[in-house]
């Protein structure tokens, strides 16, 4: 065991507490990692207990964020020391620009000043520690930048954007409201989250924070109406227990393979000499693997203990029953090591980044640009070890390489069933090796270790996605991205058609979209995105052509979703996750054989979806309908209950005003049936037909919300 402790880290470069050097020495483990699994399950414990006794109707929202915020506080220092402060510099810089600058270019200036201050402890530790991979305070520093971003682009949508400027996820995360200093440091070092995240925005944090959450989600996600109905909060424990237990397993494979597969043997003269082409391969897929496992760990358990304190709740599963607790996950295990594609991997891993990545940037900017900047900040963001850049620019080339495979390999596999579970297994085992064989680098750090590593395959996986990209594309039929799906079209005419019903789903999808650019297709299927000065752009297309992003299904919401490397824009649902890029069939390893067997049964779900849509807008009509004619009829039963009433009254008449007579002196009179003003007798005649003419109106009107509650009018 004591060799994990030199595998995983030294302790140099590490500032933080050394009271429980003697538990690392027992275990094997480096003091780093003892004293964050320590905090990690005091945190745990604490989050039960802020959850039960300091629930927001025993105790104010100030108290909850108080005590939020010091124990915050005093993680920090116990596992960094010193360095403790920059936790608490990054931020008290960025509420100095939030309170004193134009909320016009606050977005801006606390986007610099984070991302410099940011950048100079990554080269300060990359300088003084390179390569090292102990605990350090830039991991706590990357989240806080995302929280203190995210909130200066919230405040800027809420105080110089107009609402009919802004997407879906952009309303829901505006603010109208200036944090006070309590709240600010309590949201951006709040414990649940200050070691390994998620990231959570503001306002879904201040719901938790004062106990609205709970009834924002349940209304958000109800089929119905609620306001009558006792709303009970839901529980974590289940939640809770299966992402601790899973956060365990990890962590249990994170130590046995670690020393198996230790990443810092790939730095060796003597590997690399006496490796072969295939233990190599092999060697890289196991140690990125191992290496994961520990990231599992951290987010899985971050996870869990903001699930236990009540932060995280989602709604409920369509069963209305189910309570999903996934608002801030931050990572889907079984989809990523399971992923039959690359994209479906890059989908699945760091979705609080991509959330993040989505909202300041990619939403923001013009399309040309969006690429190269969601990149850019991405990059500088990580740091600056030439790894991370070799892993951005490898794991690209694969993403385009692997959609021109697929569609020139895919289809002699979907002939039977056989066939296709056949591909199902081949597309895991090659996107095993093409993850390791891209993602190596990232975990490496180090450029020239790097290089020789991929030397020593000969840079195989590069040279096959070149010529899958610059050959074998030419053998694509050519026109075949340009053909639209049935079921895309079945959307866009759904989305267009039922704006209420759109907008209700769209409630019901917030954890993509926790922050989405939300998409509207028009009837042209034209999906456009709106920038941050409110301008339309064009189509919004890919921005790289790779296999694995979401389609949407029925009418769910849709969100793209940047992924952390920055490579692709994927589109993500609460079930389903497809490739954008090509026709539904496509997203699927075990869809059906050929695109006429899909197309058909899409155009039969078409149909049905088509009378689906005409028997709600019926239903919709009716309803208007006979809101109208109660309306017409209480009138008309009251006008004619008055006029009733006046000719039944004591001086039997109405009261009509004359013009004025004899110089101009106005005189009134009473008109009655019997009295001594002209035109009596035709005043009552009149009078008893407009009232009979009333009574037939009220009557046929009667008729007609009974025949359309019976459904003939359908």
């Amino acid at each position: 065991m004591q060799q994990l402790a030199t595998i995983i880290g030294a302790n140099a470069y590490y500032d933080g507490s050394r009271v429980f050097t003697w538990l690392a020495d027992m275990c094997g483990l480096s003091v780093d990692l003892v004293n964050f699994l320590i905090t990690q399950f005091l945190a745990l414990i604490l989050a039960s207990t802020f959850r039960s006794y300091l629930h927001p109707s025993k105790v104010s929202a100030s108290t909850r964020h108080a005590i939020g915020l010091v124990i915050g506080l005093f993680f920090g220092y116990f596992c960094f020391g010193q360095q403790a402060i920059h936790i608490a510099g990054l931020p008290a810089a960025c509420y100095v620009v939030i309170r004193t600058q134009n909320p016009q270019i606050v977005q801006r200036l606390v986007m610099v000043v984070a991302l410099f201050y940011l950048s100079c402890i990554h080269l300060h530790r990359q300088y003084y520690d390179y390569g090292s991979y102990s605990l350090d305070i830039t991991g706590p520093l990357m989240i806080i930048t995302q929280k203190v971003t995210s909130l200066a682009f919230s405040i800027h949508d809420g105080f110089t954007r107009e609402m009919k400027d802004l997407t879906q996820s952009q309303q829901q995360h505006a603010i109208r409201k200036l944090p006070s200093a309590l709240e600010f440091f309590s949201y951006t070092l709040h414990f649940q989250g200050l070691m390994a995240g998620p990231l959570v925005f503001y306002k879904d944090y201040i719901d938790f924070i004062e106990g609205c959450h709970i009834m924002k989600q349940t209304s958000a996600n109800a089929k119905y109406e609620i306001d009558n109905k006792i709303v009970h909060e839901p529980s974590p424990v289940k939640a809770v227990v299966k992402k601790t237990i899973a956060s365990l397993v990890c962590a249990l494979i994170f130590i046995k393979f670690a020393t198996i597969y230790p990443i810092k043997v790939m730095k060796d003269d003597g590997f690399i000499a006496s490796s072969g082409f295939f233990y190599s391969l092999w060697y890289m897929m196991m140690a990125t693997t191992a290496v994961r496992f520990k990231y599992y760990f951290a987010w899985l358990m971050a996870d869990a203990i903001c699930n236990n304190s009540g932060l995280g709740f989602n709604g409920y599963e369509r069963d209305g029953v189910t309570p999903r607790w996934d608002m801030l996950s931050n990572i889907q295990v079984l989809e990523f090591e399971f992923g039959t594609n690359f994209r479906s991997c890059i989908n699945a891993w760091n979705a609080g980044t991509n959330r993040w990545l989505r909202m300041v940037v990619f939403e923001r900017v013009p399309k040309r640009y969006g690429t190269v900047l969601t990149f850019s900040l991405s990059a500088l963001w990580h740091g600056f070890y030439p790894g991370y850049y070799l892993t951005f620019a490898t794991g690209a080339l694969i993403v385009m390489s692997a959609r021109i495979a697929r569609k020139l390999f895919r289809a002699p596999f979907q002939r039977t069933a056989s066939m296709r579970t056949l591909y199902d297994l081949l597309t895991l085992l090659v996107t095993r090796v093409f993850m390791g064989y891209a993602t190596f680098p990232f975990v490496l750090l180090e450029f020239k270790a790097s290089l020789r590593m991929y030397l020593n395959v000969f840079m195989c996986l590069h040279l096959v996605a070149l010529i899958t990209v610059f050959i074998l594309s030419n053998f694509v039929p050519r026109g075949e991205d340009k053909v639209p799906s049935a079921a895309t079209k079945l959307k866009s005419s759904t989305t267009s058609d039922e704006p209420a019903r759109h907008h209700h789903n769209n409630q019901m999808s917030r954890k993509e979209d926790h922050g989405g650019v939300l998409i509207t297709p028009s009837p042209e299927s034209a999906v456009r995105y709106r920038g941050e000065n409110g301008r339309r752009g064009g189509p919004l297309e890919p921005l790289v052509p790779s296999p694995g992003s979401a389609v949407p299904t029925g009418s769910q919401s849709v969100h793209h979703v940047v992924d952390p490397f920055c490579l692709t824009t994927s589109v993500s649902s609460h079930h389903k996750k497809t490739d954008d890029f090509l026709p539904e069939e496509d997203n699927n390893n075990s869809s059906a054989t050929s695109r006429d067997t899909t197309t058909t049964s899409t155009s039969k779900g078409a149909r049905a979806g088509a009378r689906e849509r005409i028997k709600e807008k019926l239903e919709q009509e009716t309803r208007n309908i006979e809101e109208f004619i109660d309306k017409t009829v209480t009138g008309f039963v009251e006008l004619k209950d008055d006029l009733m009433r006046m000719n039944e009254s004591p001086i039997g008449g109405l009261y009509i005003p004359r013009k004025a007579t004899h110089g101009g002196v106005g005189v009134g009179g009473v008109v009655g049936d019997n009295g001594d003003t002209g035109g009596t007798s035709s005043s009552g005649a009149f009078l008893k037909k407009e009232i009979d003419a009333l009574n037939a109106a009220v009557q046929q009107a009667n008729v007609l919300p009974a025949v359309l509650s019976n459904g003939h009018a359908k």
